[in-house]
């Protein structure tokens, strides 16, 4: 068995950060700090906070009409 490679890490690297900007963007909708991003690396925790991001009032679309 061998490790990965550095390729194979670039690409994770690569991965993470085309993730990060579109993440960081649907929590700032939310109403939340874009800090919340760390919760993607956390296992378990990245798909519980995926479910709560999704059901939480989003003011920009939530807010009531006039």
């Amino acid at each position: 068995m061998h490790s990965m490679g550095l390729w194979a890490w670039l690409l994770v690297i690569v991965v993470c950060l085309a993730m990060l900007y579109p993440y960081v963007r649907i929590i700032r909708r939310t109403g939340h700090s874009g800090w919340w991003f760390i919760t993607m690396f956390v296992p378990i925790l990245n798909v519980i906070m995926l479910w709560v991001f999704a059901f939480v009032k989003w003011p920009t679309v939530d807010r009531p009409v006039r």
